[in-house]
């Protein structure tokens, strides 16, 4: 059937059960092609990375790689179209109940629906007792659009048009008696009509996309394919977007989404996975394997669509370098629970699982960090080393780098508007750590480097403080807008800060007195430790974190190169997480991480 020819008797008659024992049919397919990927990526791929090095090792590899792309395009088009045929069945449910309850109610009235959807009512007796005068029957056209005419005006209508009843109660207007049965007879007419026309855009919709649903020429999945298999994905969301996508909850907390996700059968959850996993890959209270999975799905449509454009050659890179990473082998896995390409790009990778870890650590990187090569490879480093050092003292941990807000790119437009606006985003995530961990009280740990320490100060002031925080590092610190490490909602030696004395942002003075040290036009300079204040408390954002006065514990650290003596401005600054260059900062933060807190400490400033 079209939907050009779509008649109230099919719409009646339909089996939407058989769409969904269809789509049960792709689902099987799908579910298979898919655990024949993850055995040919883990079981197999895998395997071959981590124990050969030859060259006929790394040809199976390439091998295996063609072969897993290809399941995943079989398991991703196969579930495409289960969640169309599923789709088109729900979507099928409210016009055919419309439809049948109107059959009802002119069944019961003994009006006779004819073949083109109008409706024959009978003759009535009308007027007052004494006075009753018969009044013939008549067809109704329904219309399924606009104002209604008055009941028997359309092409089918019997009676002639009529004034309406007037105030008074019992007259009409003229010599002729409105039938009553007329205007019931159309609005039963009417909503048929409706019901039809609902089902006939139904059915064009996805009569449009499942033709879409056709796999490429060839046997092997190329780039086009791949191109194709996204745009397929856009286009079954679209239709089925009554379905799936406006039937998850909005603005729902973390806890409720997590809620909301167990609530779903599998069959459900698989098709969010296929349909909207740019949705499902950013919510906070979704379980970390679940997020996983449909981060992995959602990036080479990312890269994709970059690729097409050309508009962000940086972040393509960035989104490059993650996908390389995924196909590595590690130490401790990778999780990817968030990415796209919102802002200067967002990005959430944990090493380690978080919701089966006892112990937890969120990292929020600060200043110039955008997501692009750098990110991709020194910035998820760091949250790798942290989740290997912190294992070395308990193998229940996971070490996360939060990307989830835009960073300022310079000193020069620092200021703590981002900080405002990720420190609730922020906040929201670790509300999902909490709602997801299988532990009663997870050991959680926030840590903030450069402006990312201003963005966990900040997060930590809102109402409720972090949740679920235990402890906060915070390193190469701007200043976190507090003065005292109390006003963070932990206790002060529960606040742990690590400063190299060559970490030039840890010492950029206030504005008033970068102003002072102004050359030029309007040109600020920092110069560290020429600050005006007699105690040299006082930095860009409040309190020096690593001062006696705001009352941290400051852990021990290398000084790092010198900004001028050794030419390197701010290495220094980058070195706290990577024990290659800083093996004691980076054990201090591994050991708070993982709960074991002995720490090597030094004197505050």
């Amino acid at each position: 059937m079209t939907a050009d020819f779509l008649t109230w008797q099919e719409l009646r008659d339909v089996k939407r059960a058989e769409f969904e024992e269809a789509a049960d049919a792709w689902h099987r397919m799908s579910t298979r092609s898919a655990a024949d990927r993850e055995t040919a990526r883990r079981a197999m791929s895998a395997q071959l990375i981590e124990t050969q090095e030859s060259e006929a090792a790394q040809g199976a590899v390439r091998r295996l790689g063609r072969l897993i792309r290809n399941y995943d395009y079989l398991s991703t088009e196969c579930g495409l179209i289960r969640t169309a045929l599923n789709g088109l069945s729900a979507d099928l449910a409210e016009p055919q109940r419309q439809l049948r309850q109107a059959l009802d109610e002119a069944a019961s009235l003994a009006y006779t629906v004819e073949s083109d959807g109008s409706v024959t009512y009978p003759s009535a007796s009308v007027g007052s007792a004494g006075a009753e005068q018969c009044v013939s029957g008549g067809t109704v056209q329904g219309s399924s659009r606009g104002p209604l005419e008055p009941p028997g005006s359309g092409e089918y209508g019997k009676p002639p048009r009529v004034d309406l009843h007037d105030p008074q109660g019992d007259r009409f207007r003229g010599d002729l008696h409105v039938n009553p049965h007329a205007k019931k007879a159309r609005d039963i007419a009417d909503r048929i009509a409706r019901a039809v026309r609902s089902a006939a855009e139904v059915d064009a919709r996805y009569t449009k996309t499942l033709n879409g649903l056709k796999a490429a020429q060839g046997l092997d999945v190329t780039e086009a394919t791949l191109g194709d298999m996204h745009q397929d994905a856009a286009a079954v969301r679209t239709a089925t977007a009554r379905y799936l996508v406006a039937a998850m909850p909005k603005d729902a907390s973390p806890a409720e989404y997590k809620t909301w996700w167990e609530g779903l059968d599998e069959d459900q959850r698989r098709e969010y996975l296929d349909i909207a996993p740019d949705l499902i890959g950013m919510l906070d209270g979704i379980p970390a394997a679940v997020r996983d999975e449909a981060n992995r799905n959602h990036l080479p449509s990312l890269i994709a669509e970059l690729e097409r454009t050309g508009d962000d050659p940086a972040m393509l890179e960035g989104l490059r370098k993650i996908e390389e990473r995924l196909l590595e082998p590690h130490k401790v896995p990778m999780f990817l629970l968030g990415i796209s390409g919102e802002g200067n790009g967002r990005a959430i990778i944990s090493f380690g699982n978080p919701d089966t870890a006892r112990n937890v650590s969120a990292y929020v990187p600060g200043l110039g960090t955008k997501l692009d090569a750098e990110f991709g490879g020194g910035t998820v480093k760091r949250a790798l080393d942290t989740a290997v050092g912190a294992q070395r003292y308990d193998k229940s941990t996971a070490s996360i780098v939060w990307l989830g807000y835009d960073a300022p790119q310079s000193i020069d437009v620092m200021s703590t508007a981002d900080a405002e606006k990720g420190a609730p985003a922020y906040n929201r995530f670790m509300a999902g750590l909490a709602a997801t961990n299988e532990h009663d009280d997870p050991h959680v740990t926030a840590i903030g480097h450069s402006y990312g320490s201003l963005t966990v100060g900040t997060a930590a002031r809102q109402s409720g403080g972090i949740p679920g925080v235990d402890d906060i590092v915070l390193v190469g610190s701007p200043g976190v807008g507090v003065d005292k490490a109390a006003d963070l909602g932990v206790p002060p030696q529960r606040v742990y800060v690590g400063a190299a004395d060559n970490d030039i942002v840890t010492k950029l003075p206030t504005v008033p007195e970068a102003v002072v040290g102004a050359v030029g036009a309007g040109l600020r300079m920092a110069v560290p430790g020429v600050l005006s204040d007699p105690g040299g408390d006082d930095i860009y954002f409040g309190k020096d974190p690593a001062s006696q006065a705001f009352g941290a514990r400051r852990f021990a650290v290398d000084d790092g190169p010198h900004p001028v003596f050794d030419g390197e401005p701010i290495a220094a600054h980058s070195q706290y997480f990577t024990p290659e260059t800083d093996r004691v900062s980076a054990d201090n933060i591994a050991r708070v991480v993982s709960g074991e807190y002995g720490i090597t400490t030094e004197r505050h400033r």
